[in-house]
């Protein structure tokens, strides 16, 4: 099955930018915001201050990795 990738529009300190996610990067990056009581772009912009990759959207997928395996009960939903 071939996952189609998304690109959207967030607002990072008042900036848009671009991110190109795959659909189940953004599912599981939604509830990541939603389990943390937070904004999807205030995610993404946590995620951009502590970032150690060039690339945006490749780190929002190590991100949502990481997170999915330490919970591991939000993967397969």
């Amino acid at each position: 099955m071939k996952s189609s990738v998304v690109k959207r529009s967030v607002v990072i300190g008042g900036h848009k930018t671009s991110i190109s996610l795959e659909d189940a990067f953004w599912s599981h990056l939604k509830d990541i915001a939603l389990a943390q009581r937070a904004t999807l772009s205030a995610l993404v912009a946590k995620i951009d201050a502590t970032r150690e990759h060039n690339n945006l959207s490749s780190a929002v997928r190590l991100f949502v990795l990481e997170h999915c395996s330490r919970e591991p009960s939000s993967i397969g939903r």
